[in-house]
C-alpha cells in the first residue's frame, strides 16, 4: 500500500487550470479531431484506427501506452507509474461509439463534428470519447505544469462497451498481476443531473438477458378449424410470463430476492436528499401512475430492487385488419436489472428452472449479462472525489448511491478489488445513442478541470482513514 501523503503541502491547481483556460481552442480542436474518426464496434469500423491514435496521443503526452490484444478488440492502456510511494489511480472508459443510424436524422452528418450553440455535436462526443479525454488533458495539463503527477496513473480504455462489454472480465482476470497497484477506478461517463448539477454514483445494477422461444404447431392454421384443438402458442407464453409477476409487482420466481442485499442507512439517507424526479418523470411521459407496487419511493425503485421487464413479444399477425389464425410461434425478450449480491448466473438458474417447471419443451437462451456493483459511500476516496468536484467546478456534487443502469464496474470491485466511481462530466440533454449526440464545451472544459483535480485530492487521501 502507498504511504500516507497527509503531510505533503496541497497542490496549487491555480496554474494547471490557467494552463487549461489558455489552451481551451486547442483542447476544443482535438476533440473534433478525435470524435471525426469512426469507431463502431458493432460494426467492426474504425476500431483499430482509434486504438492505434490513443497510444500515439498518450505516447506523445510522456506516458507508456499499447493496445493490449483481448478476446475482441484491442483495450489500450496507458501508464505513468513514477511515484512508487504514492498512490494508484485507474482512468476507466471507452473509445468505441454506437451507430450513427438513423443518420438522416442528424442535423449535421454524425463524423463530421459540428459547434452549434456552444455545444459539439457528433457521434461518440459524449459517449465516451469527450468524456475520457477531458481525463486525458487533464494529464496533460498537470504534466505540462509541473512535469510530473501527484499520483500514478493508468488509463483503461477498451473498445467493446457499447456490445456489453463482453470481453473485458476475461482481460482483467488475464492481466489481474499487472493491475495489482491500483488503488481506486474512476470513470467519466454518462450526463450529470438535470438540474445541472454533478453527481457522484457509487454502483450500477446488474444486467441479466434472455429469450424464449415457443413453438406448439409446425404452421399456423385457421382458428375457426382448429380453435380449442391447436394450442395458441401465444396464449401459452402469456400465461407463463403471468406466472413470473403478479399484479403487486412482485416478482414470484422460486428464489429471486434471496441474495437481494438491502440498502444501508448511509444509502438510504442520500436517496431521500436527491432532488425529486416523480413530477417531472409523470408529466415528461404522461403517465398516469407509477408501476406497481404504487407505496415504493421512487428511488427506491431504480436503485435499490430488481426488475424483471419485458422488452419485446412476437408473434402471430400484426398487420392491418384481422387474419384469424391459431399462432403457431411467439417469442419473448426479457432483460432483467439485478442488484448486490445477486449474480446472473444463480438468477437466470431460477429463471429458467421456474419456466421448465410450466412449459419443459420451451427454448430459453441465455444472452448477455452483467454484475451489479457497488462501492462504498463513507469511503475517504468519496470524500476526495468530492472535494474535487468543489474545488474544480465550485458546486456540491448529488451523491447517487446507485445507477438504475449498467456498467461493468464489477470488473474493479469484484476482480481487482478495489472502489469504483462514476462522475460524468457530460450535459443532462447529451442525447447520447440518439441523433445529434453532443456535448457542451463549457462541460467539457470542466470535465478537464475536474480531472485534474481529482488527481490531487485521490492522491492525497490518508491511507490509515481508509
Amino acid at each position: 500500500m502507498p504511504c500516507t501523503q497527509s503531510d505533503v503541502a496541497p497542490l496549487d491547481l491555480t496554474r494547471v487550470f490557467d494552463h487549461i483556460r489558455a489552451n481551451e481552442q486547442n483542447f476544443i480542436d482535438r476533440l473534433i479531431d478525435y470524435v471525426r474518426r469512426p469507431s463502431i464496434s458493432t460494426q467492426n469500423t474504425g476500431i483499430d484506427d482509434v486504438a492505434r491514435f490513443l497510444v500515439d496521443e498518450f505516447t506523445r503526452m510522456g506516458l507508456d501506452a499499447k493496445a493490449m490484444p483481448s478476446k475482441g478488440y484491442p483495450v489500450v492502456v496507458a501508464r505513468w507509474e513514477k511515484k512508487p510511494e504514492a498512490r494508484t489511480v485507474l482512468l476507466y472508459g471507452h473509445y468505441d461509439v454506437q451507430p450513427p443510424e438513423p443518420i438522416e436524422e442528424w442535423t449535421s452528418p454524425p463524423f463530421e463534428p459540428t459547434i452549434r450553440n456552444g455545444r459539439i455535436y457528433a457521434r461518440g462526443v459524449s459517449d465516451n470519447k469527450g468524456q475520457h479525454f477531458a481525463q486525458m488533458l487533464a494529464v496533460e495539463s498537470h504534466l505540462a505544469i509541473y512535469g510530473e503527477l501527484p499520483c500514478n496513473v493508468v488509463f483503461v480504455l477498451e473498445g467493446e462497451e457499447e456490445n456489453g462489454s463482453p470481453n473485458i472480465a476475461d482481460f482483467f482476470r488475464e492481466h489481474k498481476a499487472e493491475f495489482a497497484n491500483v488503488d481506486v477506478a474512476v470513470t467519466a461517463d454518462g450526463p450529470i443531473h438535470i438540474s445541472g448539477r454533478p453527481i457522484i454514483h457509487f454502483g450500477v445494477r446488474g444486467l441479466a438477458f434472455f429469450e424464449m422461444k415457443l413453438r406448439t404447431a409446425k404452421r399456423s392454421v385457421h382458428s375457426g378449424q382448429f380453435g380449442n384443438v391447436v394450442p395458441n402458442a401465444i396464449w401459452k407464453m402469456v400465461h407463463l410470463l403471468a406466472s413470473m409477476k403478479n399484479e403487486k409487482g412482485e416478482i414470484t420466481i422460486d428464489g429471486f430476492y434471496d441474495h437481494v442485499t438491502p440498502p444501508s442507512e448511509l444509502e438510504l439517507r442520500a436517496a431521500a436528499k436527491m432532488p425529486p424526479a416523480e413530477a417531472e418523470t409523470r408529466a415528461a411521459l404522461e403517465l398516469k401512475e407509477l408501476d406497481q407496487p404504487a407505496e415504493r419511493p421512487y428511488y427506491d425503485r431504480i436503485m435499490f430492487h430488481p426488475t424483471l421487464n419485458i422488452q419485446g413479444l412476437h408473434g402471430g399477425y400484426g398487420g392491418e385488419g384481422m387474419q384469424t389464425i391459431i399462432p403457431h410461434e411467439v417469442v419473448v425478450k426479457i432483460d432483467i436489472r439485478l442488484v448486490e449480491a445477486q449474480t446472473p448466473d444463480d438468477v437466470l438458474a431460477k429463471v429458467e428452472a421456474h419456466v421448465r417447471r410450466r412449459v419443459p419443451e420451451i427454448e430459453f437462451r441465455r444472452l448477455n449479462s452483467m454484475f451489479p456493483s457497488k462501492s462504498p459511500m463513507d469511503s475517504p476516496y468519496a470524500g476526495a472525489i468530492q472535494g474535487a468536484i468543489v474545488e474544480a467546478q465550485h458546486v456540491e456534487p448529488i451523491l447517487y448511491p446507485v445507477v438504475g443502469g449498467s456498467l461493468p464496474d464489477y470488473v474493479f470491485t469484484k476482480i481487482l478489488k478495489v472502489p469504483v466511481y462514476l462522475v460524468p462530466y457530460a450535459n443532462a440533454d447529451a442525447a447520447n445513442h440518439a441523433p445529434d449526440e453532443n456535448l457542451s464545451l463549457e462541460r467539457y472544459l470542466l470535465g478537464i478541470r475536474t480531472g485534474a483535480a481529482l488527481l490531487k485530492h485521490l492522491a492525497s487521501v490518508d491511507v490509515k482513514a481508509s
